[in-house]
């Protein structure tokens, strides 16, 4: 996959030492530990129990963990599917991050979820990788496992990458 250079007539195309395809500015396990141990991670990344726990960047891959709380569950003690989309979300959404280095956030512009049984409390798993980047836009897909390892729900979405700033 090639990805256009930043022109002077689209400054919303991504730079080429910015984009997925570019050599990473830190290995896989530089950039695992970055995440790891970062001081700034969202309250609603440590409200979903969320740990990154794998970095592929050669494929535009991660994986997390998550510790999912007895809190998110609906009257018959599944976890509801709202929780288990911010799930799917927030790792396509990292993979995103990860993939420009660090530069670049990606706002979901759609997700469509898949739903295939339930998940409980306790540990759950989402793989995450990005399909495709784009000029203008990029498009991850993610699934979520439960602690057998069986598929619980499959997400595809299209995000809006662009420059990090404070909003």
């Amino acid at each position: 996959m090639s990805i256009s250079t930043r022109s002077a007539a689209n400054k919303r195309d991504m730079p080429a030492d910015q984009t997925p395809d570019a050599k990473p500015a830190l290995s896989d396990a530089d950039m695992l530990a970055r995440f790891q141990t970062s001081k700034k991670r969202p309250p609603c990344s440590q409200t979903l129990g969320m740990r990154l726990t794998h970095v592929t960047q050669a494929d535009k891959s991660i994986r997390m963990a998550f510790d999912v709380s007895p809190d998110f569950a609906n009257p018959t003690g599944a976890i509801q599917g709202g929780f288990i989309s911010a799930m799917l979300d927030e790792a396509m959404s990292t993979c995103c991050i990860i993939a420009s280095n660090v530069t670049m956030t990606a706002p979901t512009l759609e997700m469509k979820i898949s739903f295939f049984r339930p998940l409980f409390a306790g540990h759950a798993e989402v793989a995450a990788r990005i399909v495709k980047w784009g000029k203008s836009a990029a498009f991850m897909e993610a699934e979520a496992f439960d602690p057998e390892g069986r598929l619980v729900a499959k997400a595809t979405a299209t995000a809006l990458p662009k420059p990090f700033k404070r909003l």
